[in-house]
């Protein structure tokens, strides 16, 4: 249970390490975590919609896609162009000491090749958490998302991916607060 609580502190973590390209932005900040577990609530949604699919892997596959990061921190583009990230030697670091580490490690693996229908949801659900919020702060009378924000949508390779997309690109972010408004 020692490698369990280890492993549960160091996921902890993530909720603490800032995603760092919100600072290119000029505005907005999300904690890794936060990212994370929009990203899984996507593909949860996907899953609902997407058939011949292996539900419990595309989950799982968003719920540790940048888990890594507990290790090597957040880098953005421009960071990444200055430092090499050794995200394999993280994960085997990560999951040295756990009976289902290899479970982890697949899917790491399987994400970052993206060729699987799975890893092929999993990474437009990471793009469309990123798009959600690029909306929001857009729709907020922020400048700097309208640049960022075709770039991101041009990354989805999925018809869900897109549709999904497309109708949070017409939508303003607060509209599902308003509906049903009554005093």
């Amino acid at each position: 249970m020692k490698n369990i609580a280890n492993l549960l502190f160091e996921v902890r973590i993530l909720k603490d390490i800032v995603r760092s390209g919100y600072a290119f932005l000029g505005s907005g900040k999300e904690s890794i975590a936060e990212h994370s577990f929009m990203t899984a609530f996507i593909c949860f949604a996907m899953a609902k919609m997407e058939h011949d699919i292996d539900r419990e892997k595309l989950l799982s596959m968003a719920l540790v896609h940048d888990i890594a990061e507990a290790r090597t921190g957040d880098f953005n583009y421009v960071e990444k162009n200055y430092s090499e990230i050794d995200e394999a030697k993280a994960i085997s670091h990560l999951i040295k000491s756990l009976s289902f580490g290899n479970d982890i490690e697949n899917l790491m693996d399987e994400f970052n090749h993206g060729k699987t229908k799975e890893a092929e949801l999993a990474r437009d659900a990471d793009q469309i958490s990123f798009i959600l919020e690029l909306k929001k702060i857009k729709d907020t009378g922020a400048k700097g998302p309208g640049k960022w924000l075709p770039h991101v949508l041009k990354r989805l390779r999925t018809d869900i991916g897109r549709q999904i997309a497309q109708s949070i690109m017409e939508t303003r972010w607060d509209e599902w607060w308003m509906n049903d408004y009554s005093e």
